[in-house]
């Protein structure tokens, strides 16, 4: 969120980057059935490197594969937040491949209420698949990563991660963790010599995906977010990460506005996002049913990239001012 904001489909073919950078690379994408990770799975295979794609829904991942049009993806059934599911993930790609060249850490999930509101199963479920799941995933490609000498770790974290968000406190709190472990990580790589292994922090601004809908909602209204950026911005992103990694990268203007931001007057920025996302949320967005969303069950999550967001509450207002 940026403090201005008080005031004032599929993935396409992504241009401004070169398919050889990425060519015959082994690739694991967590997260893979829909949104960000659905859309790299895609331009991933595009580009003709070996993708191998996890997440809980088989069928939406067999469906991934099946539009890649390529025998270089390999679909893994995985659930992030179970160590032995994260340990044959890795194994499997290594025994398909050969090696792994880039992991990307990109499963994620949202609990969207007053904290004390969202039940406490629901808010665990959420720290063990964006925290628990990201340290699985680096400490496999970390090990994997020593041991040939280089190697690139690529975590999907948020802007969330450098300014608070009210109604998400615990995914804040895990996106935070998550900023902190790609920080420990390089300085530890940095003190060990380690000059071809690069771990990288992805900071997206709030984006239409399917990510709202997938998420539990206990605000008692739809689940809502402002000025929000096309996945493919996103998705551009991790693969220009791929050819030239850095340490922490906010994607747009609005993520790299707000961080700004924040460093310059903590207090200013936070009491101006709070404000918005209070508004947008908990007074405006119609009302809705409580869900634990797909947290503790993927059900028929997958599929797309994009979220329909942007027309949906665009509806929704329309809706609201017809009425009053």
């Amino acid at each position: 969120m940026v403090v201005g904001l008080g005031l004032a489909s599929g993935c396409s073919t992504l241009r401004g980057s070169d398919d050889n950078a990425v060519a015959n690379k082994t690739v694991v994408v967590t997260g893979a059935s829909s949104g960000f990770g659905r859309g790299m799975a895609l331009e991933l295979a595009r580009r003709g490197a070996n993708v191998v794609i996890a997440s809980r829904n088989t069928s939406a991942l067999e469906r991934v594969a099946q539009e890649a049009g390529t025998g270089k993806v390999l679909v893994v059934t995985t659930d992030v937040g179970r160590a032995e599911d994260m340990e044959q993930l890795a194994r499997s790609a290594i025994e398909r491949f050969g090696n792994i060249d880039v992991w990307i850490n990109n499963a994620g999930a949202g609990a969207l209420g007053r904290f004390e509101e969202i039940p406490l199963a629901d808010q665990l479920r959420v720290v063990n698949i964006n925290l628990d799941g990201v340290i699985l995933g680096s400490y496999h490609a970390m090990q994997h990563f020593r041991g040939r000498g280089r190697g690139t770790l690529i975590n999907i974290g948020s802007v969330e991660g450098r300014v608070p968000l009210p109604y998400q406190a615990t995914y804040v709190a895990t996106k935070h963790a998550v900023v902190g472990l790609g920080s420990a990580l390089n300085q530890e790589l940095k003190l060990a010599g380690h000059r071809d292994i690069h771990v990288v922090t992805i900071n997206p601004f709030a984006t239409d995906t399917p990510f709202f809908l997938h998420s539990a909602n206990y605000t008692g209204h739809a689940p809502r977010s402002v000025l929000l950026d096309p996945p493919e911005k996103v998705i551009k992103a991790v693969i220009g990460a791929i050819e030239r990694p850095r340490a922490e990268i906010a994607v747009g203007w609005k993520a790299k506005a707000s961080q700004a931001s924040h460093r310059v007057s903590r207090r200013m920025t936070e009491a101006a996002v709070a404000a918005v996302y209070h508004r947008e949320q908990m007074k405006q967005a119609p009302p809705a049913k409580n869900t634990a969303g797909a947290l503790h069950d993927p059900g028929g999550e997958g599929g797309s990239i994009d979220g329909g967001n942007e027309e949906r509450i665009a509806l929704e207002d329309s809706v609201r001012r017809l009425k009053h």
